[in-house]
């Protein structure tokens, strides 16, 4: 898939306010500093299209860009960051489960997971409640260039290995770099195949 165009829609905190114009949705989201700002303006090969912040957690709201005109990238809030107070966290989590469980055009959720962490608690807990309200998912394991070729391999199966505990089959999973631009093209293509798929069901 080629990214011609890309551009900002909303923000919003309240699912009433989702775009009018309804089309196919791929949703981020992970714990903050995972690198998913920096991400998304690889996807869509712009520098600043979703913003970045040296301190976490700056993305609060809901966040739709428009792509090619045929569907949303969606950029979440990031969850579980400790800088926060209370009733932000909880604000924030209100937000991620009404718009992950309710909206109606959600055709997959990526989780992005840090390839030099172990498989945090947080994201375990998410990606297990995720799955057991039966949303698409799938894994981006990010910051792949701050690795070895060798260290990239233990650290997904690592992660994989512990996911497995709870798991008896992984959604697909994509390996990534936003420096080098690692697994764009695979997760363009993985977006495209979705939307082929339901164009064809329609």
């Amino acid at each position: 898939m080629e990214i011609k165009e890309a551009e900002f829609i909303s923000s919003i905190t309240n699912l009433k306010d989702l775009p009018k114009n309804p089309l196919p949705e791929f949703a981020f989201i992970g714990r903050s500093n995972v690198g998913k700002s920096s991400l998304i303006n690889m996807l869509a090969g712009r520098k600043q299209i979703a913003k970045i912040s040296t301190k976490p957690g700056k993305t609060q709201t809901i966040n739709h860009y428009l792509i090619n005109k045929s569907w949303y990238l969606v950029d979440l809030p990031g969850y579980g960051y400790a800088g926060v107070s209370k009733e932000k966290r909880a604000g924030f989590g209100r937000i991620i489960e009404d718009y992950v469980r309710k909206s109606p055009e959600l055709c997959c959720l990526f989780v992005l997971l840090d390839l030099r962490l172990p498989l945090q608690a947080i994201d375990l807990d998410f990606i297990n409640w995720a799955g057991k309200h039966g949303i698409p998912l799938a894994f981006v394991y990010t910051k792949a260039d701050k690795l070895s070729a060798g260290a990239v391999l233990t650290g997904r199966k690592k992660i994989e290995s512990a996911l497995l505990n709870y798991w008896q089959e992984l959604p697909e999973g994509f390996v990534t770099s936003s420096v080098k631009k690692k697994g764009r093209d695979e997760l363009l293509d993985f977006i495209a195949a979705t939307l082929k798929g339901i164009s064809q069901n329609d």
